[in-house]
């Protein structure tokens, strides 16, 4: 007589094989999410940091990185100077220059000798004095001829003694004439133009030798 097995402990080997099944297939469906999930992750190529966005955040940060224009290229290094240096040692060709003149024939070099002119010393005192011609009576009348009273003077009153000194060279000619004291109003113009017009005096001497001699001479001028 077979035995008959009971509902509760066909139920309970059912539940067994139903767990192992339903654990089964949740394995199999795991591993086939995980592998679609790594290769779409794997097509995209995302940076690790942007891997918890959504998909259109993602989308619109590559869009954004893609349109900022590269940086411009930097302006290339100005060319360096070339500087030639010649070497010391660099040799240099000479050149042979012919001389027309033969080695024995002399040639005479001339110096120009300048002369520097002669300063002779004049003399304020000589033992002969130069003298007009004539005398000083004659020296009067030529300048009382020959000077005239200028009318700015005249009409200012102006009176006085006019010095004029000048120098007699040694063939009695008049130099360097020039006034050391005047009292103006053309009167020392006039003293002076006089003297420039005299004729040659006699040369002053000294030790026999005629010498340059300087002269002073008092012009009056005097109203009446």
């Amino acid at each position: 007589m077979e035995h008959k097995k009971s509902n509760e402990a066909n139920l309970e080997k059912k539940k067994i094989t139903l767990f192992l099944i339903g654990l089964v297939a949740s394995l199999a469906l795991m591993l086939v999410f995980t592998e679609l999930r790594s290769a779409s992750i794997g097509d995209r190529d995302l940076p690790e940091e942007k891997s918890g966005l959504e998909d259109e955040e993602i989308l619109e940060v590559m869009i954004e990185q893609e349109i900022v224009p590269p940086p411009p290229p930097p302006p290339p290094p100005p060319e360096p100077e070339i500087i030639e240096v010649v070497e010391d040692e660099a040799e240099v060709e000479e050149t042979e220059i012919e001389a027309e003149t033969e080695a024995d024939e002399e040639i005479e070099i001339v110096e120009e000798v300048v002369e520097e002119p002669v300063i002779e010393k004049v003399f304020s005192v000589v033992e002969k004095m130069p003298s007009f011609p004539g005398g000083e009576e004659k020296l009067y009348e030529y300048l009382g001829k020959n000077i005239k009273y200028p009318q700015m003077a005249k009409e200012a009153g102006v009176q006085g003694r006019v010095y004029v000194q000048f120098v007699v060279e040694k063939d009695g000619s008049i130099t360097d004439v020039k006034v050391a004291r005047g009292i103006g109003s053309g009167c020392d113009k006039e003293a002076e133009r006089v003297v420039n017009k005299m004729p040659k005096w006699e040369a002053g001497e000294q030790r026999g030798k005629k010498v340059r001699v300087k002269y002073t001479l008092p012009v009056l001028y005097q109203l009446r």
